[in-house]
């Protein structure tokens, strides 16, 4: 992929800091290769996808709980795959589909999210799957 597809395809970024959260429209997004990564997970999603919508909903409800083990260092990253052929192919009939960015910049899809699991469900399913 050239960097001026990159540059074309609309990305979502959402991070939560100081119980706030902080939303950007980004035309691309290039992380710097830091070894301080920040934790990360991206959502294939799509306009009109009531699923997705749900699941958005549910995750910024988990980003604001203020529980023992706080998601606030999580960056939500939300990809449109109507943007993306290969995004598109992959995801057409699985999403919404959220995934965990290794250290190493690989992709781990959590197993599908129940749209009948609640917010401190989700919360507490994100924050295990940092700690491993």
């Amino acid at each position: 992929m050239s960097i001026a597809s990159i540059s074309q395809m609309p990305v979502l970024l959402l991070r939560r800091q100081k119980q706030r959260p902080i939303i950007s429209l980004a035309s691309n997004y290039i992380s710097s290769s830091s070894s301080s990564r920040p934790k990360k997970l991206v959502l294939y999603s799509k306009t009109g996808c009531c699923l997705c919508d749900g699941l958005k909903e549910k995750l910024h409800a988990a980003f604001s709980l203020s529980a023992q083990e706080s998601l606030h260092d999580v960056e939500l990253e939300i990809r449109d795959i109507t943007t993306n052929p290969d995004w598109e192919r992959a995801y057409q009939y699985e999403i919404p589909v959220l995934t965990k960015v290794g250290s190493d910049g690989t992709e781990e899809a959590f197993p599908r999210l129940s749209p009948r699991l609640g917010v401190e469900l989700i919360h507490r399913k994100i924050a295990d799957a940092f700690r491993q």
